[in-house]
């Protein structure tokens, strides 16, 4: 177990305003907390965000729920990618 001066924020997933929306979501099911980082730029100008590109909005997570959060932001590519 890490010690509270170990444990660092760490993005797990960049994107569009909606897609964020949607990871977040899944790790509140998860009972991870999540935040925005970046979020302002995406309402501001939401045409200038690219998919974890120039001015996406980040998916952030505590260090200590890490490889949990990838396992989601994992389950939500495959779910997008699913075909019919």
């Amino acid at each position: 177990m890490k010690s509270k001066d170990d444990i660092t924020a760490v993005v797990v997933f960049a994107g569009t305003m909606f897609d964020a929306g949607l990871v977040k979501s899944m790790l509140a099911d998860r009972e991870i907390v999540a935040y925005f980082q970046d979020d302002e730029l995406g309402v501001m100008i939401p045409w200038n965000v690219e998919a974890g590109g120039v001015g996406a909005i980040k998916v952030v997570v505590s260090s200590a729920d890490v490889e949990t959060a990838k396992a989601v932001v994992a389950e939500y590519y495959e779910n997008i990618h699913k075909p019919d």
